[in-house]
């Protein structure tokens, strides 16, 4: 019997340390080599990783939420086994994360609790803390997996089946006297800390505008019907990206990072489109790269195919970085308006609200149209105001003549 360290490897793109996220095992529990012991954080990625030999955990570096360096101890074991050496690295799991967007959606936090029951139950960071909101016992889920992994599909079985766990009644009379506490850590921390920074650091300009889509939706619902089985549909998302990078040749302006350490604006030609997407470890925002290069169709399949990979945890790292102007959309939940915070480094980012039926004066007479807001911040530091407003109208004016969008200068 001999005690084996196991260090933090590197884990790549330059880290020099990792948030513990999860542990999966704790002091005293017996694992097998290649039981996933704890998901590690970094700015990029959520790895998981597995044990290196077999043996008692004798003790861990530190709680959820704390900081570990590279090449700090991690974990240490018990082992009978003391062929590996303190440098070698324990297999790992990349699951690729985003770099938390800025917006103004209020997602739920991650608790990060350990479920004991389900420590030693392999799966992914993301399905255990869907599992813990659902208040799903993961032991009780078949993985069909390697070495009985618990995948996506067998969780979302599990759901479609009835599983979890139903909360109690209770009289409404009854007070309630219990309260959570959630500690802010891992994808949850770094979007305050992004948001606090970016709020803190750039003078927000906030410019809302409504639009009328009724000749949009007109023609968006007449391509939707002539559309195949395989084709994607058209959301009115669609239509806004092609808009926007059409309006954008007119307003480079809008289309650019600010490299606060160089104190230099970049001005981008290529439209990498950052679509903020819901998912269960929170927002983020997958990038379809080179926009303006693409036609609606294909704008369509590649924003559902990186928002689908974003969801499932999928998306590389490449997918994951590098727009240069972002949109964010709560859909039919977008109300009337909203104040968009804006993603460092880019300097602007276009807020869409729900359309509604509305009535409103055309041609001296009250109609019912469609209408929908467009909430839109820029840097006051680097896009005038004169100049967001005048790129929003200009947008406005493109949606509201949909064939605009497709004339090719």
């Amino acid at each position: 019997m001999s005690e084996y360290t196991f260090k933090l490897p590197d884990l790549g793109e330059g880290t020099v340390e990792a948030e513990i996220a999860e542990w999966m095992v704790r002091v005293g529990d017996q694992v097998m080599e290649e039981d996933p012991i704890c998901a590690m954080l970094t700015d990029k990625a959520a790895v998981e990783l597995t044990a290196p030999v077999s043996g008692k955990v004798l003790s861990v570096a530190g709680e959820e939420g704390d900081m570990v360096a590279v090449g700090s101890p991690l974990i240490v074991f018990a082992s009978e086994d003391s062929s590996p050496t303190a440098d070698d690295k324990a297999p790992a799991t990349m699951e690729s994360t985003q770099e938390p967007p800025i917006t103004t959606a209020a997602e739920p936090a991650d608790a990060f609790v350990t479920a004991t029951s389900a420590a030693k139950v392999m799966t992914s960071p993301s399905i255990r803390n869907r599992a813990r909101e659902a208040g799903i016992d993961l032991s009780l889920l078949s993985g069909s997996g390697p070495r009985g992994r618990i995948l996506k599909k067998d969780f979302e079985a599990w759901l479609a089946g009835g599983g979890g766990t139903a909360a109690a009644a209770r009289p409404v009379s009854q007070k309630l006297t219990g309260k959570t506490e959630i500690k802010v850590i891992g994808l949850r921390r770094k979007i305050a800390e992004r948001m606090a920074l970016s709020a803190s650091e750039i003078p927000h300009f906030t410019y809302v505008e409504e639009v009328d889509v009724t000749a949009l939706e007109s023609l968006r619902q007449h391509l939707n019907a002539k559309k195949t089985g395989e084709e994607p549909k058209l959301t009115p998302l669609v239509f806004i990206g092609l808009a926007l990078v059409r309006v954008l040749k007119e307003f480079p302006q809008c289309n650019a990072h600010y490299d606060k350490k160089r104190n230099v604006i970049i001005r981008y030609e290529a439209v990498h489109l950052g679509i903020a997407t819901q998912t269960p470890d929170g927002l983020k925002v997958p990038v379809v790269k080179h926009s303006e290069a693409r036609s609606l169709k294909d704008l369509a399949a590649e924003i559902r195919r990186v928002s689908t990979a974003a969801r499932d945890n999928t998306a590389t790292r490449e997918e994951l970085s590098g727009s240069t102007i972002t949109i964010t959309s709560l859909g039919r939940r977008g109300g009337i308006v909203s104040t968009p915070v804006i993603n460092q480094p880019e300097v602007g980012i276009i807020g869409v609200n729900k359309v509604v039926d509305r009535p409103v004066v055309l041609d001296g007479q009250v109609v019912v149209r469609k209408m929908m807001n467009l909430s839109s911040s820029f840097d006051h530091r680097f896009v005038d105001g004169y100049d967001a407003a005048a790129m929003i109208q200009s947008l406005k004016e493109t949606l509201e003549q949909p064939a605009t969008i497709f004339m090719r200068d």
